[in-house]
């Protein structure tokens, strides 16, 4: 559950440096802010990336203006000379540099700390257009800008505010986090938004919109549903927007508390729970115990489960158990359940779960086996087949799945259905 701020006026990121643009950088800023500017209530309409060249910073400043009321630019601050952002802006707002004493004490305090003098091409990166106000950078030695146009200036209706800031991640991530949202968001004082998100798993986007259909076109006014599927998983995003924070927060959950009612069998998690996060909660509050016997997924099972911080003190361990050798020699797997059924069977995969469960003395066990593909599958058992198997203290079950063809999908898909199967185990126990 989060609960933020909604505001008409629209955003762009500009985010600028050949290196996004020829593939040697990946351009995560964007995505992260446009994620952080959507939760805030700010939403971006565009992402644009251009190069280091003046023409294109100017058009693109010139373009966004005319469509939006933020920008939020990132990149080009740097103290070299193919850096040239910090110019382009104080030609585009008729502005001249001025050395700022604020922005160099910044600059003087990081190189003290570090043990290095200041450089006088460092000293220039204190310079900065007139009439900007300086946003600190605590992480780096390029200083953030703020530019602002009043509503009726050069004809605007609306208030324009222009925000430039390093392109390094992590200074860019602190300056938005810490002081360019907070200033946003104290300056435009937005309506109300509040998101609640709804992890499912065991049921396909289609499916899903068909079983929610009656539910979903009675939702009050105001508040709205996105379905955001992975492989795997159907992640469901209620929005409310009011003046009422309280009044649509109360809407909202009870909306999802008739959602709960309608599919409670594919309802694991809420927010920002992941399904792994959701089995060790369970498996501690049970002072349960868990074991993993894997073939097709090759310990992608346990590496979900020891992602989460304190796994060790409900997981034992795992067997990656790709031959049939291994099966049989360390999982006890009989030879005549592989020469008679094949690896890929509900025979095999249910010994793979009890031996697993026997040998590291577990209280559960999930075993997975199956063709993740491209290649090998059969006219009897396609890419895609997988078994997989739940051992409890009150026995063992297993059930069988038809992925599809793409190989890393189906290692994510059997991992995501083993646990949940589980999860299902473990609550009716």
């Amino acid at each position: 559950m989060k609960c933020f701020y909604l505001c008409t006026m629209k955003t762009e990121i500009i985010n600028i440096g050949d290196e996004l643009l020829i593939g040697q950088v990946v351009n995560t800023n964007a995505s992260w802010m446009s994620e952080q500017m959507s939760l805030a209530g700010f939403p971006v309409v565009r992402t644009t990336v251009i190069p280091d060249n003046r023409t294109e910073i100017m058009t693109a400043l010139q373009e966004a203006t005319e469509r939006v009321d933020i920008i939020l630019i990132t990149g080009g601050l740097g103290p070299t000379k193919d850096d040239i952002t910090k110019a382009v802006l104080g030609d585009f707002f008729h502005a001249k540099l001025v050395f700022s004493e604020a922005a160099y004490h910044d600059i003087e305090h990081l190189f003290t700390v570090r043990g290095f003098p200041v450089t006088a091409l460092n000293r220039s990166q204190a310079e900065v257009p007139e009439g900007c106000e300086v946003i600190p950078n605590r992480n780096g030695t390029a200083p953030g800008m703020w530019f602002e146009k009043k509503a009726g200036a050069d004809g605007r209706t609306g208030p324009l505010v222009v925000v430039s800031m390093p392109g390094v991640p992590f200074e860019m991530k602190a300056m938005m986090s810490e002081q360019v949202i907070p200033r946003l968001r104290e300056k435009l004082r937005p309506m109300a938004i509040y998101h609640k998100t709804i992890w499912t798993q065991g049921i396909g986007e289609s499916f899903l919109s068909d079983m929610l259909e009656p539910w979903e076109t009675k939702l009050p006014e105001g508040i709205t549903l996105a379905y955001l599927p992975q492989p795997g998983i159907v992640r469901l995003r209620l929005t409310a927007r009011g003046n009422d924070e309280a009044e649509i927060r109360r809407m909202t959950d009870g909306e999802v508390k008739k959602l709960e009612a309608i599919i409670p069998q594919y309802i694991y998690g809420y927010d920002n729970e992941t399904l792994e996060e959701v089995i060790g909660r369970v498996l501690a509050e049970k002072k349960a115990t868990l074991a993993t016997a894997e073939s097709c997924t090759g310990g992608y099972i346990a590496h979900l489960i020891t992602s989460v911080a304190g796994s060790s003190r409900y997981f034992q361990g795992s067997v990656v158990a790709y031959a049939n050798r291994v099966k049989e020699e360390v999982l006890g797997v009989k030879r005549s359940t592989l020469e008679q059924h094949g690896a890929v069977s509900e025979q095999v995969v249910t010994e793979m779960a009890l031996g697993v469960r026997e040998k590291l003395h577990a209280d559960y066990a999930i075993a997975v086996s199956g063709i993740a593909g491209p290649d090998g599958g059969t006219p009897e058992k396609p890419v895609g087949t997988a078994w997989i198997a739940i051992a409890t203290p009150g026995g063992v079950f297993a059930k069988h799945y038809l992925m599809g063809d793409h190989r890393e999908r189906n290692i994510r898909r059997v991992a995501l259905e083993g646990l949940n199967m589980l999860r299902k185990a473990i609550l009716s126990a």
